[in-house]
């Protein structure tokens, strides 16, 4: 399969380009080209310039920001098939947070020039992305929800189902990287961590979280 055909099919799973015909991917695909990024790689940082759209085709790319004690705050983790910078690259204002490759990483990457000429000549896209916006929207506002409302177990496990649902079972992040992700101390993860590992819902390595009951952190993510 070619790079172009890989595209369209990542393009297709999203909920911006699922309606669309073959045809139409297969144009929007052809105006894309490719980036390799080493681990540890900035893609962009804040206050870039929000010229392109970008798809990962391999690898990780971690969303992150700075806090004002100069710690980092993880705000999102995408994988293969997963896209990102559509507020940027319709606006073209800044960007507003850091892209970074977590891993060895390649990238489609569908320049802004390119993406909103074909805006104009297909508006049924252009539909498809304010509806993609509006489901980022809820989606941060039960980040916020969950931040006030909801307990640290309910939080973590919530976090973990959702990295899993991208990277499988096997994920790979610390756990201070992970408390950040929840806005919890190291130690608190920690603690409620060794207390899954206690139960066989998970087991921990070096950097790594071992996901082995999907059904018992389902439901403590739930908070059933």
């Amino acid at each position: 399969m070619s790079k172009q055909a890989e595209f369209a099919v990542i393009l297709k799973m999203n909920p911006m380009f699922a309606d669309l015909g073959a045809d139409e991917l297969r144009r929007i695909s052809a105006l894309c080209h490719t980036q390799h990024l080493d681990a540890g790689e900035m893609l962009f940082q804040k206050g870039d310039a929000g010229d392109a759209l970008f798809g990962v085709r391999r690898g990780q790319i971690r969303i992150e920001t700075g806090a004002s004690d100069g710690s980092r705050l993880t705000l999102n983790f995408l994988g293969p098939g997963d896209l990102f910078g559509e507020v940027a690259v319709l606006d073209g204002q800044s960007r507003t947070a850091d892209a970074a490759a977590g891993e060895p990483t390649e990238l489609f990457v569908l320049r802004r020039e390119d993406f909103l000429g074909h805006l104009e000549r297909e508006p049924r896209v252009a539909v498809k992305l304010i509806m993609l916006l509006c489901q980022r929207i809820r989606w941060m506002s039960e980040r916020m929800e969950e931040s006030v409302l909801q307990p640290l177990p309910v939080r973590l496990a919530r976090r973990l189902c959702a990295l899993a649902s991208d990277f499988g079972s096997e994920v790979h992040i610390s756990q201070e990287q992970l408390g950040v992700f929840v806005g919890a101390a190291r130690e608190s993860v920690n603690r409620q961590l060794q207390l899954w590992r206690k139960d066989g819902i998970l087991d921990l390595q070096r950097g790594r979280i071992l996901l082995q009951n999907m059904t018992k952190l389902t439901a403590v993510a739930r908070n059933e």
